[in-house]
C-alpha cells in the first residue's frame, strides 16, 4: 500500500513538473504585434522587419530563446532581444533590435539577410511566464506552454 501511495504521489508532482515535456513551450506560431515600442531617440537600432523563426530550448537552469529575423537588406548587425516588463497574464515580450548597415547594401536573397539572436531566461524567471513573444516591425512570433 505504501509503495502505491509513493507512485501515485509522484505522478501528480510529475504532471506539474518542468521535467514533463508536455509543460514545455510549444512550437512557435505567427502572433499579433503587442503594441508600439517606446524607442530611445539616442538609440540608432531599429526593429528587424520580420521575425521568421522562434525556438525556446531548455537547458539545466533555464531556457534559451532563439529568434531569426529578416531585415530588408544585407548589412544589419549586432542583434539583441530586449525584454519588456512581464505583463499580468504571464506574457513576456521581446523586441528584436538590430543596427542598420553603415553603408547602403543590396537586398539580395532572403537567406543572405537573415540575422540570428539569442538570450536566456533562468528557471526562476520562467516560473511566471506562460507565453513568450518576439516581435519585429511587421510581425511577431509566439510560443505558449
Amino acid at each position: 500500500v505504501c509503495s502505491s501511495d509513493l507512485v501515485l504521489g509522484a505522478c501528480g508532482s510529475m504532471r506539474d513538473s518542468r521535467l514533463n515535456p508536455f509543460n514545455w513551450f510549444k512550437p512557435s506560431e505567427e502572433s499579433q504585434l503587442m503594441g508600439p515600442v517606446a524607442q530611445d531617440a539616442a538609440d540608432p537600432r531599429t526593429l528587424v522587419a520580420d521575425v521568421v523563426d522562434l525556438k525556446i530550448e531548455p537547458y539545466p537552469g533555464g531556457a534559451i530563446i532563439r529568434a531569426r529575423g529578416l531585415p530588408p537588406t544585407q548589412g544589419y548587425w549586432d542583434a539583441e532581444l530586449v525584454a519588456r516588463p512581464l505583463d499580468e497574464n504571464g506574457v513576456q515580450v521581446f523586441d528584436f533590435y538590430v543596427f542598420p548597415p553603415l553603408i547602403p547594401m543590396a537586398a539580395n536573397i532572403p537567406q543572405s539577410r537573415e540575422v540570428n539572436v539569442a538570450t536566456s531566461l533562468s528557471d526562476i524567471k520562467l516560473e511566471a511566464i506562460t507565453q513568450i513573444v518576439v516581435q519585429g516591425a511587421n510581425n511577431a512570433r509566439s510560443s505558449r506552454r
